[in-house]
């Protein structure tokens, strides 16, 4: 399977793939879509809308992971990177890619195994789940790499799989 990873942003968009197979991932590439400061907002919206059809093309992977927005203390900041967010959400839509969206905390969960984890505790742990000598640069890109290891994990982990925790299933008894 192959993850695209996406640290959504308006200056900064970080994307990171993944090959999951296995139980075993490996980063395939990773980097940054940058739009120029001082370019109106619908000039950079479709910038990181064609950079991302460009992303998805070349790499046409099977899934793509998201975080979901966390609103800080600049509401305005928040809302342009909210549109940079929709503009990534509608290029994987209109691809045909299946869309996964992670909170921060899931994605410190599922890299570091504590959803209150630090950011240099996150890397640190990229890193070594993937066998990297260095954290990838820049942290926009690491931060993706980190949504799509998320991904990969929490995906093929039993309790995600599509029926295995849903009452009724034959998987599980249901007790009443």
């Amino acid at each position: 399977m192959r993850i695209l990873g996406i640290d959504p942003g308006f200056a900064i968009v970080g994307f990171g793939l993944l090959e999951s197979g296995g139980g075993v991932q490996r980063l395939v590439t990773c980097g940054a879509i940058t739009t120029p400061a001082g370019e109106p907002l619908p000039s950079r919206l479709a910038q990181i809308a064609d950079d991302m059809d460009t992303l998805l093309e070349r790499f046409r992977p099977d899934a793509m992971a998201v975080e979901e927005l966390f609103f800080n203390n600049n509401i305005t900041t928040g809302i342009s990177v909210a549109q940079a967010r929709g503009v990534i959400l509608l290029s994987a839509q209109r691809a045909g890619v299946p869309i996964f969206e992670y909170s921060p905390s899931q994605v410190k969960q599922a890299v570091a195994g504590y959803g209150k984890a630090e950011k240099r505790q996150v890397m640190a742990m990229v890193k070594r789940l993937l066998g990297l000598n260095a954290v990838p640069k820049p942290d926009d890109a690491a931060d993706a790499v980190a949504i799509a290891l998320c991904h990969a994990r929490s995906f093929t982990s039993r309790l995600s799989l599509l029926d295995s925790a849903r009452p009724g299933t034959g998987r599980y008894p249901v007790r009443r």
